[in-house]
């Protein structure tokens, strides 16, 4: 088996996690990892070899050293602030780059991914996990599917109280205590956006128009440990669309409350709801579960059907699992990413227009076409997973 050469840049948290999911594919190698502090990369390094058997792994303190090593690919799971300079350096370099969430610092960055993708002629995939989720998926296999009717409205959240790894700052290396204390913005919105995009066919016929975004005051940091945020306590961000479709964000992480990515689907023939786990379709005014949905052929995605039948893996209900997967067969096959550098870009730009938007007493921001006026024509279905390969030990399914 021809198998993919992986590099992994940063290995706090996240990167050990991706680096365990990628430690058991057996047709890829992870030959280098990278991190600014030793424990970090010795302890990657030695995980990855024990992972692929004694296998040699380099590690790594720059990662330009990675980028030269003979990767085909490297995953970034570094901090949020030099996600766009390694996934730069790395497509200059002709390694394809698997960029973890994070939103961006200025809309120049955006544009710097987007050009030199263009410019090197080396694609770039967004590695936003809950894309492959199975009630996303097959949320948007129902919308495709009309069950919903015409989409009017779609609401998501990042919502969940994360004070304790904000405040901790891991001896200095926690870079979301940094954002917090000084940019008060829709700090992480992919988790629920990647799905939405998806589902609204953004950048695929439809586009983001403009956002206007109001946030809290900030008093739950100062309540749980003395120290005074910038970050507001509750952000919510309105995004209309070309389409006519509004979208609602809603970021939420410095208040005492339960996990939730706030998900709500509406259209002209029902609505679907996350936090009731509840749908409402055709003539019906009653709410009944989802599960019934989630759990019928005719409505889940096929490739949940088939994930399912041979056994689900790897974190988050299975969605790391099928991210990683894509990106390394796509890097090996060459067909588009299916979450692209314009995708990035566009999801990584709310940040910034919902932070100048607040600046600016929640004045509308208008999103740059990414595209430069491409996003326009109709893309089908293939940016859903259509012939992705799930590997299992001797066998593997192609839809």
């Amino acid at each position: 088996m021809n198998k993919v050469k992986i590099g992994i840049a940063g290995t706090g948290s996240r990167g050990m996690f991706l680096l365990s999911v990628l430690g058991g594919m057996e047709d890829v190698y992870i030959s280098g990892v990278c991190d600014l502090y030793e424990d970090r990369r010795n302890a990657a390094r030695s995980a990855a070899e024990t992972a692929q058997k004694g296998a040699p792994v380099s590690a790594f303190a720059d990662y330009r050293e990675l980028l030269t090593s003979g990767i085909d690919a490297v995953v970034i799971a570094t901090s949020w602030d030099s996600h766009t300079a390694i996934a730069v350096e790395a497509m200059e370099r002709g390694v394809k780059p698997g960029v973890e969430c994070g939103g961006a610092s200025s809309l120049d960055e955006c544009w710097r991914l987007v050009r030199t993708s263009e410019r090197c002629g080396v694609p770039m995939m967004y590695l936003e996990n809950c894309c492959r989720g199975r009630e996303e998926m097959t949320l948007s296999n129902m919308i495709r599917m009309g069950c919903f009717g015409r989409i009017i409205h779609v609401q998501g959240g990042y919502q969940h109280d994360i004070r304790h790894l904000v405040a901790s700052r891991d001896s200095g290396r926690m870079a979301r205590f940094e954002s917090y204390m000084h940019r008060s913005a829709e700090i992480y919105p992919s988790h629920e956006l990647g799905p939405i995009m998806k589902y609204l066919d953004i950048n695929r016929g439809n586009r983001f128009l403009s956002l206007v975004s109001v946030t809290s005051k900030s008093a739950g940091m100062r309540r749980y440990n003395g120290e005074d945020a910038v970050q507001g306590d509750i952000t919510n961000t309105l995004i209309k669309c070309a389409g006519g479709e509004s979208v609602l964000l809603t970021y939420d992480t410095t208040l005492p409350r339960p996990y939730s990515r706030g998900g709500r689907v509406q259209g002209t023939r029902g609505i679907w709801t996350e936090d009731n786990a509840s749908v409402c379709l055709g003539d019906s005014d009653r709410w009944e579960p989802f599960s019934r949905y989630l759990d019928d052929e005719k409505y889940e995605h096929p490739l949940w059907s088939a994930y399912r039948a041979q056994g689900v893996k790897a974190g988050h209900g299975g969605m790391d699992y099928l991210i990683m997967r894509e990106f390394c067969d796509r890097v090996r096959d060459g067909r588009p990413f299916p979450i692209d550098v314009y995708d990035a870009a566009t999801l990584m730009s709310v940040t910034v227009l919902s932070e100048i938007s607040i600046v600016s007493g929640s004045r509308p921001q208008t999103f740059p076409d990414f595209t430069d006026g491409r996003w326009i024509k109709p893309a089908g279905n293939q940016i859903h997973v259509k012939n992705i390969i799930i590997y299992k030990k001797g066998a593997n399914l192609q839809l």
